[in-house]
């Protein structure tokens, strides 16, 4: 099933439909047809013949949720690990500079946990626990800030060409004049 921010439901939503498959077992319970049931909770007769079936088969059980298929693969003390070894850097690790990658950090958790994430799976890992996307800043290391301010404030503005002033233009694809 789609849904319309690419990604599965929240928690609330998962709630909501569960309150509504537990409302559908109350009227089989009660015989009403599928149709009526589909009618009153404004859902499909497919997906209530869906649940009938799995609640004939499995009981409620067979109709509640099973929760977020996205569960988290590391614990607790794992992320504090993970979070311990980042602060050391990437050199520690064997990398050559200073930064870290999505790719660098999917590298250490496999090397650290025998767990594999994708680059986005990681990415929401790191996301879901307060880490943040962050870019260096390349600047060079002669680089005088006051200058830059400076030049900024009283040269440009003498060295910008000035805006042409609105005039009242013509619709005409010819010259104003050729006519």
């Amino acid at each position: 099933m789609r849904y319309a921010q690419g990604g599965g439901l929240t928690d609330a939503d998962r709630a909501t439909r569960e309150r509504i498959r537990l409302q559908a077992v109350e009227r089989f319970k009660g015989g009403e047809k599928n149709r009526e049931i589909a009618a009153a909770l404004r859902v499909s007769e497919r997906s209530v013949e869906r649940w009938r079936r799995a609640w004939r088969e499995r009981g409620e059980a067979g109709i509640r949720s099973k929760g977020s298929p996205g569960r988290p693969r590391l614990g607790p003390s794992q992320i504090a690990r993970l979070e311990r070894e980042l602060e050391r850097g990437p050199l520690v690790h064997g990398w050559a500079d200073q930064r870290w990658t999505l790719a660098r950090v999917k590298t250490l958790i496999g090397r650290l946990f025998h767990v594999s994430y994708t680059v986005e799976g990681t990415w929401r890992l790191l996301k879901r626990h307060g880490w943040s996307w962050q870019q260096p800043t390349r600047r060079a290391i002669e680089r005088d800030d006051a200058s830059v301010e400076l030049w900024k404030k009283e040269i440009w503005p003498r060295v910008r060409a000035p805006r042409r002033l609105a005039t009242a233009g013509s619709s005409s694809r010819t010259k104003p004049a050729s006519r």
